[in-house]
């Protein structure tokens, strides 16, 4: 009786350890789940090269926008400031074509502005 519960446990003992082994050759040829180290660490640094570029982008714009409010010669109420790398858009309406050559002029003199699109319309105060 004893002979044989000794097998039996043997057996099991046996067959628990050669099944461990296939196991852990299995699970190591398998390849890793989910993104790597270095994948994280370039998408974090992509994400801060973004963040940076949109803070500078906006900085850039309220620095135009600044500049138009200051000028005299441009009613800068009705005007938008977009920048993307340098360049920079004016967008809305001005009441004279006048304005919208000054305001030109003006953002294209603000330090980082590299070009200027203007896409002014004029719009005469108190007109239709």
């Amino acid at each position: 009786m004893k002979t044989t519960h000794r097998l039996k446990l043997a057996g099991s003992v046996l067959l628990v350890t050669l099944s461990a082994h296939v196991y852990a050759q299995s699970a190591a040829s398998e390849p890793a789940s989910g993104p790597t180290a270095a994948a994280k660490a370039q998408y974090q640094e992509s994400k801060s090269q973004y963040k940076a570029a949109k803070a500078a982008n906006r900085a850039l714009a309220k620095k135009v926008r600044n500049a138009l409010v200051k000028d005299m010669g441009v009613n800068a109420n009705t005007v938008t400031v977009r920048a993307h790398d340098g360049a920079v858009v004016l967008q809305g309406s001005v009441p004279e074509a006048s304005q919208s050559d000054r305001a030109t002029e003006v953002a294209k003199g603000v330090t980082g502005v590299k070009s200027v699109k203007n896409a002014l319309s004029v719009h005469p105060a108190g007109g239709s």
